[in-house]
């Protein structure tokens, strides 16, 4: 338990992380921050949580950048 108190991804869903960086940056900015065709054409929560979830490189730049905004 200790390990997850420095953790800020400890407890976020994949979901609100995502809301979180929508929010903050709009779809246009964070497909050119996280450079990924869900994020640049057609961009919506639901495909985006669907290729993030199948795509662990993504995700982790995702995570990443969740991180640095905090």
């Amino acid at each position: 338990m200790e390990t997850q108190l420095n953790n800020p991804l400890h407890g976020k869903t994949l979901e609100a992380i995502l809301v979180f960086l929508v929010d903050r940056y709009g779809w246009e900015d964070l497909g050119e921050i996280v450079p990924i065709n869900c994020f640049r054409y057609d961009p919506s929560i639901k495909s985006s949580l669907v290729f993030l979830r199948k795509t662990p490189w993504a995700r982790k730049k995702v995570e990443d950048l969740y991180v640095a905004s905090l």
